[in-house]
């Protein structure tokens, strides 16, 4: 009991160290509220082909960025969505989790928040580059992520050492965007009332 708490006491120590060590220079998001949303087509978990314009058809579409199954914040994140899927649900709007992991690696995240939601692994980062969520790990940062029990290759199945930021993003009808949450620090995460106070 004693060792697990010093592990997760000495894991925050390390992220909060590190963090911003961690991210490329390039590529971070230049999206403004108001701007058109890049389309994107993406197949979720469950081989389900999603077209944002195509959902934008029947209401307004949450777009959720996360890291990983790995990542407590995300998990806790994905768990308050599922929570309070029905009210976003009952504005009318759906909602999208993407992320850099791959199937397998969503299958955990599934098991530990018990989302319904469509999640879906962006492969080649498309998504998350056009939305400006993508940034690379550091080979620094990475071995010490892999030192404190992260493998971020196996959870991406990949060795790019991708990332996104956590973002959320609501967008209109008229494909416009109406909120943006970005934040850098990983602990900060748009909350379920402020997303359903943009989806009126």
């Amino acid at each position: 009991m004693m060792y697990n708490k010093l592990m997760k006491l000495f894991l925050s120590v390390f992220l909060t160290v590190f963090w911003n060590l961690s991210f490329a220079q390039t590529d971070l998001n230049t999206l403004k509220v108001k701007d058109i949303a890049p389309d994107f087509q993406i197949t979720d978990h469950n081989g389900v082909k999603i077209s944002l314009y195509e959902k934008l058809k029947a209401g307004k579409v949450v777009i959720v960025f996360y890291r990983g199954a790995w990542c407590p914040y995300c998990n806790k994140h994905m768990s308050h969505l599922q929570d309070s899927l029905q009210l976003i649900l009952a504005k009318g709007a759906s909602l999208i989790a993407i992320t850099p992991e791959q199937n397998s690696s969503i299958e955990k995240t599934i098991s530990k928040t018990k989302v319904s939601f469509n999640v879906a692994f962006d492969s080649a980062y498309v998504v998350m580059k056009r939305y400006g969520t993508a940034f690379k790990l550091n080979d620094f940062t990475y071995k010490r992520y892999k030192l404190a029990g992260i493998d971020v290759e196996e959870s991406n199945g990949n060795t790019d050492h991708m990332l996104s930021v956590p973002a959320t993003f609501v967008i209109n009808q008229d494909k416009t965007i109406e909120y943006i949450h970005f934040d850098e620090n990983y602990k900060n995460r748009s909350t379920v009332a402020v997303i359903l106070s943009h989806l009126k």
